[in-house]
């Protein structure tokens, strides 16, 4: 290799180098422009009702979140907040309660293979001793510590403000990008950015309306199976389905729970109605809402959350998607059209 090759190769490593000590920010920063992108998809559905200019419309958008935000908050987060916290209280009950019957059916398996309640199977029921009383209170210490970081608070502040300026001006962000590729790029380069937003828009519409049916499935099932805290439970299954393959597995833990302490089949019942709200979810709605969006692979999306999250930790889990979205948009017109479809085979020399 030559010495400006290598000189090339060097600045890419340095610049790799860079960009791994950095993404910490860059992960807050596409945070920011994930929020800009989704006050941008109201402002823009303001405009088109009311014909407003801009500035107009993003105040009218504000106004709007703030009112959905004071509905939330008044309504539905001070019954949450106590739903949930009897919750977390009632789940070291329920585990003791699913040990106990673990312990149960590891006595009947030994009775059948052995002809007495211990045997073999002997070390497996000790290791099903019931969990310490004291779970309770490592929670809700966990809880207090977590309330309590500040850090999180200014990064969280940070997201919203660099996602308020870029809804502001998102033309005059773009074309900021658009300087850093060369010139001759620089067009096919503001249409991929346009594809990105539109993709990520239309996936954020499409994942609203998902949660919010997944959300009001849950409720009316769990009402009609009569399990408590109806309002916690709903309001996570909603919440979690954001996060696919990890978040619905996790929003059937809480209900599970509280319906152990009841009866056994009422929890199975539960998993039973999760499952068939899931699987509504996956075959039925999604591709309802999503019809005209882009749609993820699940390989790509387990993939993505997996990576993502080794990568930038529990923040990428959370982003998963919407960056899966956008590198599958880049794929799709800078590697394949651009690239990999212009590649012309070279001529065999005979």
């Amino acid at each position: 290799m030559k010495f400006g090759q290598w000189l090339s190769l060097v600045g890419l490593m340095a610049v790799l180098v860079l960009l791994w000590s950095l993404r910490d920010s860059l992960i807050h920063l596409f945070a920011a422009v994930v929020l800009a992108v989704a006050l941008s998809t109201l402002v823009g559905w303001v405009r088109q009702r009311l014909g407003c200019r801009r500035p107009v419309a993003l105040l009218i958008s504000l106004a709007l979140v703030a009112v959905l935000l004071g509905i939330v908050a008044t309504a539905i987060i001070p019954p949450f907040v106590g739903q949930f916290s009897q919750l977390l209280a009632k789940l070291p009950e329920a585990a003791t309660e699913l040990i106990k019957l673990l312990r149960g059916a590891m006595a009947s398996v030994g009775q059948m293979l052995y002809g007495r309640g211990d045997g073999a199977l002997l070390w497996l029921k000790e290791s099903l001793q019931p969990a310490p009383e004291g779970l309770g209170g490592s929670a809700a210490r966990l809880l207090g510590w977590a309330g309590n970081l500040g850090g999180g608070l200014i990064q969280t502040l940070f997201v919203f403000a660099v996602a308020l300026m870029v809804a502001s001006q998102p033309t005059a962000y773009r074309e900021v990008a658009v300087l850093l590729v060369p010139s001759f790029y620089r067009r096919r380069f503001r249409q991929v950015l346009i594809s990105c937003g539109d993709a990520l828009s239309a996936w954020m519409v499409g994942v609203a309306l998902s949660s919010l049916c997944v959300g009001t499935l849950a409720a009316i099932g769990l009402s009609l199976l009569g399990v408590k805290l109806v309002a916690a439970n709903a309001v996570l299954a909603g919440l979690l389905n954001v996060v696919p393959n990890v978040g619905p597995t996790l929003s059937t833990v809480f209900p599970m729970s509280v319906a152990l302490l009841e009866s056994p089949w009422k929890a199975l019942a539960v998993l039973g109605l999760y499952v068939a709200v899931q699987n509504l979810e996956s075959y039925v709605i999604t591709p309802s809402v999503m019809h005209h969006q882009l749609r993820l692979l699940p390989g790509l999306t387990l993939t993505a959350q997996l990576l993502f999250t080794v990568v930038f930790g529990p923040l990428g889990l959370l982003l998963a998607l919407p960056l899966a979205v956008c590198l599958q948009v880049i794929v799709r017109e800078v590697l394949i059209r651009d690239i990999l479809d212009g590649w012309k085979r070279p001529r065999l020399q005979s």
